[in-house]
């Protein structure tokens, strides 16, 4: 919000009076902001983190970076094969619960790694990939579906 001076006159009543009005500064109407903490030049107190200990946490990323994305599409052609006899919306539902239970898989993998994350990026490992692991996993399924189901009608591609 923005602060605006107030004035400390009485109203002119007089129009060349006004250009002779003064205003007066009173900073103890304004409420003090809040105040940072100043950065100390104290290295001991700055965490330190060493090169080889955020390779191996960025190397452990990735890992589950590409775990996650192999599993979305074996998960989506596995969810294609064995969802087979199940019919309707059922199927979507059971494909989409067997979705979810393979990413929650994934995450008690992702706690088994030991990754030594700071408490500010706990939540990477449920985050990382999950955007990808959810689009792969969705179109691995169509089109797996697709492709096993397009010789039994009558108007698709013939394979």
């Amino acid at each position: 919000m923005a602060k605006f001076k107030k004035k400390k006159s009485e109203p002119t009543i007089d129009s060349d009076d006004s250009k002779k009005e003064s205003i007066v500064d009173e900073t103890s109407d304004i409420p003090e902001t809040e105040k940072s903490e100043p950065i100390s030049g104290d290295p001991s107190k700055n965490p330190i983190v060493s090169v080889a200990e955020k390779s191996e946490k960025d190397r452990k990323l990735n890992k589950l970076f590409w775990l996650r994305v192999s599993l979305a599409i074996i998960g989506g052609i596995v969810a294609t094969i064995i969802f087979e006899g199940i019919e309707g919306e059922e199927r979507r539902w059971a494909s989409i619960g067997f979705m979810i239970a393979i990413f929650l898989g994934t995450i008690v993998i992702a706690k088994g790694m030991k990754m030594q994350l700071p408490s500010s990026d706990r939540k990477k490992i449920v985050t990382q990939a999950i955007g990808s692991y959810v689009f792969l996993y969705l179109f691995s399924w169509i089109v797996s579906f697709t492709l096993t189901h397009t010789g039994t009608t009558s108007s698709g591609i013939n394979i």
